[in-house]
């Protein structure tokens, strides 16, 4: 799959870029695909030395937190309502404590490092499953609410921001953490759905109401702040529970006395890795669609789409940060060259780029996790997962532009 989207990309491009010399008579363009393919390069050595410290800080802190108990602790919270919607996992199996750590790694918006924790959480999930290769309920419920991936926060993007010379990396937290729930909420349901999953059980109704009157609450309390009110909000609230988090977990590793400093660095080695890894990836992306955009073939995409939706009277400046959308189910580190792609070109507090920021946190890679997650357990049959994920990234791209007007627009 990936295979044909990165060709596809060069492919267009070389198209695109034929045309506009033999017909347009702009024998230039080929000089401006190749200096692109030198400047996403350059650009992308860029990014990684700002992840390389992200992702050692945050698996470093994350860490402490494992071995502070804050992860067994959440594990014991949320026990109650798995034992709801995964009956077939038995109380206190470890699957529970890999699911929540995956969670939260997540949740602090480490999708990099939360994909190992996911597949050990996969393969303790397969160690339960009666037909070895056909999804059980319990692991499509684990790769939808995964893909859905509710970002609390996305420190991932924060970093692309900031090192895309942002003011203010956190102004897309709340826009972000409101687009992420309501695909989350969108993927529970369709599950729950599909597996007749009895959500008015006491329990269930319990979470999903407090979340629901929380949600519903705070939407209330925004409805009355103008834009400009609402991105100093985004940002305060944003900076308050980034700094809170990390007070958090040292203050349980302090409390429950251990070594807090050696821990965050026993767990920070891990940030080196993944970002290293990652650096293939992204170089590999960032370079093809930085050729697909100075070939001028997705100008005329965004145009095309640009001219459908101004047509029907709506208004169009969300078009710009629909590449981010359209490559999100297929490849992460496609719609995150896109974002940064995107920042570059419209500037990293425009419109399309917060659009796309907010985009890029709403959900996860539906078929890169699918692909990956039951790849490593040999899982052949998907049943309804496909269907639920894409419920879900579809309710968190509608939401995220929703949401992009109500703060910035």
């Amino acid at each position: 799959m990936l295979n044909g989207l990165w060709v596809g990309f060069f492919l267009v491009a070389a198209i695109s870029a034929a045309a506009r010399w033999l017909f347009g008579g702009e024998p230039e363009v080929f000089a401006a695909m190749v200096t692109a393919l030198f400047d996403m390069a350059r650009v992308s050595v860029e990014i990684m030395v700002v992840l390389f410290g992200t992702l050692t800080l945050w698996l470093g802190l994350l860490r402490i937190a494992e071995r502070a108990g804050l992860v067994d602790a959440l594990a014991r919270l949320l026990g109650p309502l798995f034992a709801r919607l995964m009956p077939e996992v038995p109380r206190g199996h470890p699957a529970i404590g890999l699911v929540t750590l995956n969670f939260a790694a997540n949740g602090l918006g480490l999708d990099n490092a939360a994909t190992p924790i996911g597949l050990r959480a996969m393969r303790e999930l397969q160690t339960l499953n009666p037909t070895p290769d056909r999804a059980s309920n319990a692991q499509i419920l684990f790769l939808v609410l995964n893909a859905s991936s509710l970002t609390v926060l996305p420190v991932s993007i924060f970093m692309y921001r900031l090192q895309q010379g942002a003011d203010d990396p956190t102004l897309v937290f709340l826009p972000i953490l409101l687009a992420t729930s309501a695909s989350t909420l969108a993927g529970l349901l369709a599950v729950a759905l599909a597996q007749r999953l009895k959500l008015w059980d006491p329990v269930v109704l319990a979470w999903l109401g407090s979340a629901a009157l929380a949600l519903g609450g705070f939407m209330f309390v925004l409805v009355t702040l103008t834009s400009t009110a609402l991105a100093a909000l985004s940002s305060l609230l944003g900076n308050l529970v980034l700094f809170g988090v990390i007070i958090l977990f040292l203050v349980a590793g302090v409390v429950r006395r251990i070594p807090v400093y050696e821990t965050f660095i026993e767990g920070a080695r891990g940030g080196f890795e993944v970002a290293r890894d990652l650096l293939p990836y992204l170089v590999a992306m960032l370079c093809a669609i930085g050729v697909l955009r100075a070939s001028g073939a997705l100008d005329l995409l965004l145009d095309g789409i640009r001219s459908l939706v101004l047509w029907f009277g709506c208004d169009g400046r969300f078009v710009d940060a629909l590449p981010t959308a359209l490559v999100k189910p297929f490849s992460g580190s496609a719609a995150r060259a896109m974002l940064i792609e995107t920042m570059q070109t419209h500037g990293v507090d425009s419109f399309p780029a917060l659009a796309a920021a907010t985009i890029q946190g709403s959900t996860e890679t539906t078929f890169y996790v699918l692909a990956v997650y039951f790849g490593a357990v040999g899982i052949r049959h998907a049943r309804h997962a496909v269907g639920c994920a894409l419920v879900a990234e579809a309710a968190g791209v509608v939401a995220a532009i929703a949401v992009t007007y109500a703060f910035f627009g």
